[in-house]
């Protein structure tokens, strides 16, 4: 690693030269180029409204008609699937729609 320091007081920056081996700059733009499609994919996905909005547990027992006890009781049995952040437990709404055929059948009598 070089140092180099420039000769004006007043508009000095302190610059860095450092040599790697070329196949490992090509590895890092590779990885940066891959990044860079990820992202462009995210922001594609993004800008055409296709992210999905995760429910909260309180909207998924309204939309059951079960209480939070009964949610975490199907959490347990992994009947629906979920990610935690957190404390917080959030559900895809195709998780949801496939359970209500089914909630009456394993909770006949409701909460």
């Amino acid at each position: 690693m070089h140092r180099y320091l420039c000769g004006q007081t007043d508009n000095c920056m302190n610059m860095e030269i450092v040599s790697i081996e070329k196949k490992t700059f090509e590895m890092m733009v590779a990885a940066f180029g891959a990044l860079s499609e990820k992202v462009a994919a995210l922001r594609r996905k993004s800008d055409t409204g296709r992210m999905e909005r995760w429910l909260t547990g309180e909207e998924v027992c309204g939309q059951l008609r079960i209480s939070p006890r009964t949610l975490q009781t199907l959490r347990d049995r992994r009947l629906i699937g979920y990610s935690q952040i957190n404390r917080r437990f959030y559900y895809k709404p195709e998780e949801v729609k496939r359970l209500i055929p089914l909630v009456g059948t394993l909770y006949p009598h409701g909460r």
